[in-house]
């Protein structure tokens, strides 16, 4: 497999606080890398450093080299905004805008960027849906709010939402979480289906999901004195 993100010895700060520790991982392309480990170990504060979430956060910083597809994300010269439009993020609670519609929910990233064309809209709703395993599901209410459909349903809206502005890796932090057996399974299929076309990083609590998702799982640790590492 060849290397989509190269993390170099990343440290990663809350003001003078160094919350995770000398961080070196590769992953790989068009593949699923698990996130694993206790809670409060800095998986997801490492995931929202691969799209630089974590710097919006007041006083965070990062030191070290984050690599995608060998340039620097964190290069003085790199806009945020890009990074992001190539790496896209799904978090923990479906998170659906309450008062779009479903399919204004999926392309308002694109509708954002200043697209108005209808019809490549409608386009581009239909094939993200699609992509979610959504499509027939609300084909017929595409109209409705997206806060009307069921947990499981609204967070593969946010998964369409996500690949509609055709990011190349997506980071998913405990997309399960909130969802019932019958949901996560829906989502975890979805992810061995996303990967043929993504790069997908998922942050996990449970190690069965690991095993069922991911192709390379990496375990973040605590140290004895309790600080993330």
């Amino acid at each position: 497999m060849s290397t989509k993100l190269l993390l170099n010895d990343v440290n990663i700060y809350y003001g003078d606080f160094h919350a995770v520790q000398n961080v070196d991982m590769d992953i790989p392309a068009q593949a699923v890398t698990a996130f694993i480990g206790p809670s409060g170990c800095g998986k997801s504060t490492v995931l929202r450093t691969l799209n630089r979430m974590h710097e919006v956060i007041p006083n965070a910083s990062v030191k070290g080299e984050i690599l995608l597809d060998g340039h620097n994300i964190y290069d003085s010269k790199v806009d945020p905004v890009a990074v992001r439009n190539t790496v896209g993020m799904v978090f923990q609670k479906a998170n659906p805008f309450p008062t779009m519609s479903i399919a204004e929910n999926v392309v308002a990233g694109l509708t954002l960027q200043g697209e108005k064309d209808k019809k490549k809209l409608a386009e581009i709703t239909e094939q993200s849906l699609r992509g979610a395993n959504l499509w027939d599901e609300v084909k017929d209410r595409l109209d409705k709010p997206g806060g009307g459909l069921s947990g499981g349903q609204q967070q593969r809206l946010c998964i369409a939402r996500a690949i509609a502005v055709r990011p190349e890796v997506l980071l998913m932090d405990e997309p399960c979480s909130a969802l019932d057996p019958i949901s996560t399974l829906a989502v975890e299929d979805l992810i061995h289906e996303l990967k043929e076309d993504y790069t997908i990083v998922i942050v996990t609590h449970n190690m069965q999901q690991a095993a069922r998702v991911s192709d390379k799982t990496a375990f973040f640790s605590l140290e004895a004195t309790g600080k993330p590492g």
